[in-house]
């Protein structure tokens, strides 16, 4: 698998394990006060994360009229959901938060795909 690298900058680490990430890459990936950060493959990965649950908007909405809402009861069911995405990403991050700190087990092979037959 080839990848596309389209800049490569070394950085150093603080004795606080601290990195800045070069103004570059911050705006051209548009980082806001936090990012995801994942370990994998013996890599560090920063991305950018988006907080706003305004991505799963259409997909709420197209779920709520095919469950048959219309009118003001899809206006209200469709808060309901959103309030729901809002508390799942908060919870997906506090998981991944207590992972980073090691307060927690990530997932393995076997759960996430299942045991090899």
């Amino acid at each position: 698998m080839e990848r596309d690298i389209m800049d490569r900058k070394i950085i150093s680490v603080s004795k606080k394990r601290q990195i800045t990430i070069p103004l570059q890459f911050y705006k051209r990936l548009n980082l806001g006060n936090e990012v995801e950060c994942i370990l994998e493959d013996g890599k560090m990965i920063i991305k950018p994360i988006n907080l706003e649950p305004s991505e799963f908007s259409v997909e709420i909405l197209k779920d709520l009229v095919s469950q048959g809402y219309s009118g003001d009861e899809l206006v209200r069911q469709f808060e309901i959901q959103s309030k729901n995405i809002k508390k799942a990403v908060a919870g997906m991050l506090e998981e991944a938060e207590a992972i980073a700190a090691g307060k927690k087990p990530a997932a393995d092979f076997d759960d996430v795909f299942g045991p090899e037959d």
